[in-house]
């Protein structure tokens, strides 16, 4: 099964859903507005993942982040604290599958979707 992390009027995370959703792929959906990440879930995903891929640095909430918080958004070590307190400046959707190998995928693309989780 799949778990989605993002949140629910990001137009992004609707093209991930919407798509799962058609190819009737099953997933858990964690709305980062109710349920922010840990400090292990973000430590999971960073095994996978750039923390540069990570961060979002092209959306609001990023422009609105102090300068020291854009800095320790640089260093895996002290950006886990930002990103727990800022979810939003996560790259959405976060789509994690666990089924055979850990997978985490960042953003929508529909043919990459397509070659990883087509039922």
């Amino acid at each position: 099964m799949l778990q989605v992390y993002g949140i629910p009027n990001c137009q992004t995370v609707k093209k991930a859903r919407v798509w799962l959703e058609e190819q009737q792929v099953d997933y858990t959906f964690h709305n980062f507005k109710t349920e922010a990440p840990t400090a292990a879930l973000l430590q999971s995903w960073l095994q996978h993942v750039a923390l540069d891929a990570l961060v979002n640095k092209r959306g609001t909430t990023w422009r609105k982040l102090s300068e020291t918080e854009q800095q320790a958004l640089s260093q895996a070590d002290t950006a886990i604290e930002v990103l727990i307190a800022n979810p939003s400046v996560i790259k959405r959707p976060v789509v994690v599958d666990t089924a055979k190998e850990p997978t985490v995928t960042l953003g929508f693309d529909a043919e990459r979707y397509a070659q990883l989780y087509r039922a």
